[in-house]
């Protein structure tokens, strides 16, 4: 038994269909109904017995009369040889009865788990519904074998995307685009390599009906239903910047209670979110005060460019000659960089030598002013036993010499325990000025035409 999570368009049934392919096992894939109006449990066992019918060539009669008959009829149809089986949006299927994961788990005892060459993979984008009714039932202790968290794709792989012109197009251009569609691959197959980052992006975002117009409705609402609103008004608060329990809870007029907690646990979860906690370098401990960002690109730019702009562009009438001339643009760069480059933090820890090295934090961290400090804000603080590395991203067209005054200050600022060494990194995208690195202030220079490569 194996569970596979992650947000929605991430790829997670393609990632398993795939297996199956290469595994050259059968493959049947059943996946739950999104919820509607009316719906019944009866309806989603009616979807499974329709989806087993057509994969099978079985034709019954009767929809089963409850989950456990359902899963007997599946385990039914199955032969000893190498079988996957894929239930897809496992939330969905069991949303309307209570016995949902109870008549699996039974299902698994008596029947699933006696076939030799059997994986059963039980997936979705509810990641809360599968931590509760399977990661965390105790009814499920020691059956599932693997848990895999799908995330988005690594910087290397995205540029696949743009196939042999990725070679002769910009890395600041293939920048631009995931800095909206993150390392999602649906939305990275829609990308046009003969086309500009500015045209891509407008076909991506700012035409009627088009897939980034319209895709974070349905996958919030899909995944959240009924609170969806609340968890909507969580992400407007982190839009600009991130924030801590705190500060969200001040920005959306509610207390800093259990429900505040469980809603930014739940869209963690799911992929919106992270919690960036870290430890507290001065101590060694994990840091009480945390922030929370938004995490996935497209979610943030949707909010701060698309959503806002809902009516011109359903009306064919959103214009801007470059990203640039959007309001604002030039501060949500930086967020949607730094996101993109903390994602792929095992590309880069080979480039500063620390592949092999046991971290014990690796996160952004922000120092508050005290009467004896000054405060700093670090773009990704990694800790090990006896050392600090201070990464800093930039992502401009001349990236000149301020750019160490500023790290060194920060430098300076940061509390440490004494016989702790510091370290420094640059992560960039634009023209380094020949004397940064001349300089030698920075241990190690991480291009992000590199990580881009691979």
């Amino acid at each position: 038994m194996v569970t596979c999570r992650g947000r929605r368009r991430i790829g997670k049934s393609t990632l398993i269909e795939e297996f199956a392919r290469r595994s050259g096992a059968r493959f049947v894939e059943i996946a739950g109904e999104a919820s509607r109006k009316g719906m019944t449990n009866a309806d989603q066992l009616r979807a499974f017995s329709r989806q087993l019918d057509a994969q099978t060539g079985q034709k019954r009669s009767l929809p089963p009369t409850d989950w456990f008959d359902a899963f007997h009829r599946l385990d039914s149809v199955l032969d000893r040889g190498k079988t996957i089986i894929l239930l897809d949006e496992i939330s969905w299927m069991g949303m309307f009865d209570p016995d949902f994961a109870g008549d699996l788990k039974t299902a698994w005892d008596t029947c699933f788990k006696k076939h030799p060459s059997l994986i059963l993979v039980l997936c979705g984008s509810v990641s809360t519904w599968i931590e509760k009714n399977i990661l965390n039932n105790t009814g499920f202790v020691g059956r599932a074998s693997q848990n895999i968290t799908l995330g988005d794709l690594p910087l290397d792989c995205c540029a696949r995307f743009w196939g042999r012109a990725a070679e002769r197009i910009s890395p600041s251009e293939i920048i631009d685009v995931l800095s909206v569609t993150g390392g999602v691959p649906r939305y990275l197959e829609e990308i046009d390599p003969s086309l500009s980052a500015n045209e891509n992006i407008r076909r991506l975002c700012f035409l009627p009906k088009s897939i980034l117009r319209d895709d974070f409705s349905k996958i919030f609402n899909s995944v959240f239903g009924e609170n969806a609103v609340s968890k909507k008004k969580i992400l407007d608060a982190l839009a600009s910047s991130p924030l801590t329990l705190s500060e969200i809870a001040s920005s959306i007029g509610v207390e800093r209670g259990g429900a505040l907690g469980e809603h930014l646990s739940e869209l963690e979860t799911a992929g919106f979110v992270s919690e960036d906690a870290g430890c507290n370098p001065a101590t060694g401990r994990t840091a009480k005060c945390v922030r929370y960002r938004i995490s996935d690109n497209y979610t943030r730019f949707y909010l701060r460019y698309i959503r806002p702009n809902e009516r011109m562009i359903d009306k064919g009438a959103f214009r801007f000659a470059t990203l640039k001339a959007l309001p604002g643009w030039d501060s949500i760069l930086g967020l949607q960089f730094e996101n993109l480059v903390t994602n792929n933090l095992q590309k880069i820890l080979p480039r500063l030598g620390l592949d092999r090295v046991l971290l014990k934090s690796a996160a952004p961290w922000r120092q508050l002013p005290t009467a004896r400090r000054k405060g700093c804000q670090i773009d990704l603080l990694l800790q090990g036993e006896k050392f600090v590395y201070v990464v800093e991203m930039k992502r401009r067209r001349e990236i000149g010499g301020d750019v160490v005054t500023e790290v060194a200050a920060k430098v300076k600022a940061l509390a440490l325990p004494r016989g702790i060494s510091v370290r420094t990194a640059l992560v960039y995208d634009g023209r380094l000025a020949p004397h940064v690195e001349a300089e030698g202030f920075f241990d190690a220079l991480v291009p992000v035409a590199d990580l881009l490569r691979g």
